[in-house]
C-alpha cells in the first residue's frame, strides 16, 4: 500500500507527458495532495472543479437508473487530457485520482493502466 504522496510521485514519473496529479476528496472538493502543475495548472481549482463533474455524472447515471460503477472520466482538451479515476476499496470510498496529461506526450492508453495500477495500491 502506498501513500497519498508516494502515489502522486509514482504517477508522474510513471506516466509519460504527467503535467499534474492530485488525489481528491470529492464530497469536499478538497484536494489531499498534489504534484506538479504551475501557473497555468492550478490542481486545486482543477480538483474542485472536477468534484463537480463527478457528482454530475453520479446524478445523471441516478437518474438514469444505471447500475455499476464509474472507473474514469476522460476530458479531452487541445493540447491535454485530464483524466478522472475513482478509487474503489475501503479506504478510497470518495476520493478521486486526477491527472493531467500533456497530449502530444503520452500514450492515453499507458496512462489509464498506470493510473489503475496507482489507485489500487493507494491508501489513505
Amino acid at each position: 500500500m502506498a501513500s497519498v504522496e508516494v502515489s502522486l510521485k509514482d504517477v508522474m514519473t510513471s506516466v509519460e507527458g504527467a503535467l499534474g496529479a492530485a488525489v481528491v476528496d470529492y464530497s469536499s472538493g478538497m484536494a489531499l495532495g498534489t504534484l506538479g502543475g504551475g501557473k497555468d495548472l492550478d490542481l486545486t481549482v482543477a480538483a474542485a472543479g472536477n468534484t463537480d463533474v463527478i457528482r454530475a455524472k453520479v446524478r445523471t447515471m441516478e437518474l438514469l437508473g444505471l447500475s455499476g460503477q464509474i472507473e474514469d472520466i476522460l476530458i479531452t482538451l487541445e493540447s491535454q487530457y485530464h483524466l478522472i479515476r475513482l478509487v474503489t476499496g475501503r479506504s478510497g470510498n470518495g476520493l478521486f485520482l486526477y491527472l493531467v496529461l500533456d497530449k502530444s506526450r503520452s500514450n492515453l492508453a499507458m496512462a489509464r493502466h498506470q493510473l489503475k495500477r496507482v489507485e489500487e495500491q493507494l491508501e489513505v
